[in-house]
């Protein structure tokens, strides 16, 4: 292959994640899929622009590395303390019975016991990068469910380190496997003690020197050199290259140079992942999926199904509401980007065959792209089952394992729903005041906090009428609806205007036609965040031009007034 041509077919690839890309954002799907179709698109399946599969599947492995090695130096302890029990025991435990559950349905399906643990394992990860993207877009990262799901999240990240030692000692002989586990678990303690001893006594040493000299560059390059020295580390030793890269990572994570390190490499991996995702594209073939469209149906069906019970009973199980129960359950129904890494592994291992392969990888496609829509449809689905009697006193019971609802001897008190960044803000004015309140939060350890300073406060939902049922609305004076969800807020509206048709209600709304509906269903004020924000930035600039105080004040109030109407 001539020099241009194979500058050509690289330009293709990129071009091909460029517009993919584009094209995924404009319908409002994850960036992955754009990818994926992308290279659908100019791989031999489709256009036949690219033919040198070989050099792009080497600039993907590039990608998978600076993939693993970023997860590493994002890797946080304190994400998964603050999630406690459901993240790391219930996190293993849904990756042992999701991997159970697909093991025994690709039997069912008549494949090879290797290859039905192998499928297991790999529809038991969830996707990092798809689910991150979608709380943040939501603005949930920080609610309970986003961090319930987070943690369980970063236990199936790291399950990534045994799951790629163990798994591909399945395709040697029957008799040689406990041999080639023995062997390969050997190979990774001797390579993560070697990776530790430099971790704590050379890494912080080299980087500390290259930092002195003030150069991003050097920086940068050290940073890259490392991962891949990693990764080749540990690919000499048998191991996979992705597992160095993320150990590597891991390391320089919990040293002082580890956001310098992520916001340096962040660029070239995305660009290498954007490839990497382009070239497993360019592996799907269409006919197969036509052809298989039944089978693919099928698995994409049991998949979430599966994944959506076990993920939405086992927060239950741990003492979460049910609401972020559900919503936990629909936000991790899908494959994640790492089961295409293990895929891989399999393939090239001989375990799976290019068959299950391409059924992994449609399958991952389509779950991935129902995972928007998923959270979209959560809160529908918890205001249709919270309109039946037995499933609110379900829920509201579940408040009780906190030992807090009591009956309500407070009067004349304001009830704070959600207790975030908003609602602890207007519990400190509160307090400052020494005025009565009550909240009601669904965040077990925002509750307990609460309890230890002596709060009063309820565990549940407050859209909910049996946990409103317990706020003594019928004594408040004000109720204040702080969180972001319109749904959700319109919900708890509607169940305490039922309760007290007079309580004076101030609620949080985003959306001019949601301001409309609250306005109808009695809402007395409404708070539009990025509006108040706006007037308060405009407050500074004119005074800046050195505006009067009171005539600004007049400006800013004609502007509400403007709005209101």
């Amino acid at each position: 292959m001539g020099e241009l041509e194979f500058g050509a077919e690289i330009l293709w690839v990129l071009v091909a994640a460029v517009i993919g890309g584009l094209a995924a954002r404009w319908l409002k799907l994850p960036i992955i899929i754009g990818y994926l179709a992308g290279g659908l698109v100019v791989g031999p399946f489709g256009l036949g622009l690219v033919h040198d599969a070989d050099t792009v599947n080497a600039m993907a492995t590039i990608g998978v590395i600076l993939l693993l090695f970023t997860l590493g130096l994002e890797f946080s302890l304190k994400e998964l303390k603050r999630t406690g029990r459901v993240a790391i025991l219930g996190g293993s435990i849904q990756i042992l019975v999701t991997a159970g559950a697909g093991l025994a349905l690709a039997l069912l399906l008549g494949w090879t016991l290797n290859q039905a643990i192998f499928f297991g394992f790999l529809i038991s990860l969830s996707s990092t990068t798809i689910v991150l993207k979608t709380l943040l877009d939501r603005g949930e990262l920080d609610t309970a469910h986003g961090r319930i799901m987070i943690g369980i999240l970063l236990v199936q990240d790291i399950s990534l380190i045994p799951l790629m030692i163990i798994l591909p000692t399945l395709g040697g002989g029957e008799g040689g496997q406990l041999a080639a586990l023995g062997l390969a678990t050997l190979k990774a303690a001797a390579f993560i003690g070697g990776m530790f001893v430099l971790g704590v006594w050379g890494l912080p040493r080299l980087l500390r020197r290259v930092a002195g000299g003030r150069s991003r560059e050097l920086f940068l390059l050290t940073v890259v050199s490392l991962s891949l020295a990693a990764a080749f580390g540990a690919f000499f030793l048998g191991l996979s290259a992705a597992i160095g890269a993320f150990i590597a990572g891991l390391l320089i994570g919990q040293s002082l140079f580890a956001r310098q390190a992520f916001a340096d490499i962040v660029p070239l991996r995305d660009i290498f992942g954007a490839v990497f995702f382009v070239s497993l594209g360019m592996l799907a073939d269409p006919g197969f999926t036509i052809d298989n469209l039944g089978t693919i149906a099928t698995l994409v069906t049991f998949i979430v199904a599966v994944k959506f019970v076990i993920l939405t009973v086992i927060p239950w199980l741990f003492g979460n509401n049910a609401r972020t129960s559900l919503f936990t359950g629909l936000g991790l129904i899908q494959i994640g980007e790492f089961s295409f890494v293990l895929a891989g592994v399999g393939l090239i291992g001989g375990i799976i065959t290019e068959h299950i392969y391409s059924l992994t990888l449609a399958s991952a496609a389509i779950t991935m792209a129902l995972t928007p829509f998923a959270l979209k449809l959560a809160p529908v689905l918890y205001r249709r089952l919270s309109r039946g009697k037995g499933f609110s006193r379900l829920v509201a019971r579940r408040g009780d394992l906190d030992g807090r609802i009591d009956r309500c001897t407070l009067s004349g008190h304001a009830v704070i729903c959600g207790h975030g960044r908003v609602g602890s803000i207007i519990s400190r004015v509160l307090d400052r005041r020494n005025l009565s309140y009550l909240v009601i939060e669904i965040d077990p350890i925002v509750i307990a906090n609460l309890n230890a300073r002596g709060v009063p406060c309820i565990y549940g939902d407050s859209s909910n009428p049996e946990i409103l049922a317990h706020a003594c609305l019928d004594r408040a004076r004000v109720l204040i609806c702080t969180f972001p969800d319109f749904i959700e807020v319109e919900m708890t509206v509607r169940n305490a205007r039922l309760i007290n048709p007079k309580l004076d209600i101030v609620a949080r709304v985003h959306r001019d036609s949601d301001a409309d509906v609250l306005k109808g269903i009695g809402t007395n004020e409404l708070v539009r965040p990025e509006f108040e924000a706006s007037l308060e930035v405009a407050r500074h600039t004119l005074q800046r031009f050195g505006v009067p105080t009171l005539e600004v004040q007049r400006i800013l109030n004609g502007l509400r007034r403007e709005k209101m109407t």
